[in-house]
């Protein structure tokens, strides 16, 4: 039992450093998963884990931007009195979760009804490595389009993101649900680069848009597992849901920092050698 705690240790960490990092952290799950295996548990209980493992990470998002997405007024008493029910809640974040929901939408539909037709077709490492390899590439062409565009105004707040910059995130998500090594993350801080926000803007959009996207696809894995935990298995979930969030609060902070003189270029780098290690892994080794 010790063995399985260290490893879902082990999973914790991938998970807290690549949920944040445009690298995908399913692609990571997956791959490691090749070396390191979970022996005392039932493949249900695996594919159900490395979901639902993401609810660690989202705790690390709700913790850092609590005042920035909770949307109820502190002096409640006061507010209703002075003006009515609706000054119960921040407008301009009320505002800003109509946004995340709506760029929800598409990765939720999708999602909903053909989650598993995905995980049967694409969940493999060629595909993690095809994925891996195209939105590196795409990073670096994104990073160097920008680089022309240096006179150019950047949205730099989450107000100046309009409905229509929401779908086209929420699109840019919906690679993502479906081809695993896409990254979540890094697919739609592309997408927000592509039109227009600023690098801390997009990865900001991009961690809120996490907390409904990952609970949603969390509960949605509960739901069809059943809760039939055994002991072991619920330690397990457990162990690597809170490595997950302690090590996502360190990856958010660097992350944010870093993208402050820095672009996501490094990551493209990082995405395309790590895709051909594993084309030369899996077609010449294994």
């Amino acid at each position: 039992m010790l063995m399985e705690i260290l490893k879902a240790i082990l999973f914790g960490i991938v998970e807290g450093i690549t949920e944040w990092l445009p690298i995908s952290s399913t692609g990571h799950l997956i791959l490691v998963e090749q070396f390191v295996k979970l022996q005392e548990v039932s493949p249900e209980f695996w594919g159900m884990f490395q979901v639902v493992i993401q609810f660690g990470a989202i705790l690390a998002v709700v913790l850092l931007y609590w005042n920035k997405i909770w949307p109820i007024t502190k002096n409640k008493e006061k507010a209703i009195q002075e003006r009515g029910i609706l000054s119960y809640f921040n407008k301009d974040i009320m505002i800003l979760w109509t946004k995340i929901l709506v760029a929800c939408v598409p990765a939720a539909i999708i999602g909903v009804f053909f989650d598993e037709v995905f995980e049967a077709l694409f969940y493999n490492p060629f595909c993690i490595a095809l994925a891996l390899i195209v939105f590196g590439i795409a990073f670096i062409i994104v990073e160097n389009l920008n680089r022309k565009k240096d006179g150019k105004k950047l949205k730099e707040s989450n107000s100046q993101i309009s409905y229509k910059d929401a779908i086209i995130i929420g699109i840019f998500q919906l690679l993502a649900a479906i081809f695993p090594g896409t990254s979540r993350s890094g697919a739609t801080i592309i997408g927000g680069l592509l039109i227009g926000l600023s690098r801390p803007n997009a990865a900001e959009f991009t961690f809120y848009l996490a907390i409904p996207t990952m609970l949603g696809a969390s509960l949605l894995k509960l739901v069809k597992f059943g809760f039939a935990f055994t002991g072991k298995e619920l330690i397990i979930l457990l162990v690597g849901m809170v490595i997950s969030f302690l090590v996502s609060v360190l990856v958010i902070k660097f992350l944010m920092n870093y993208i402050k003189k820095h672009d996501f270029k490094p990551f493209g780098y990082y995405r395309i050698a790590l895709g051909i290690i594993v084309l030369i892994y899996f077609c010449l080794v294994r």
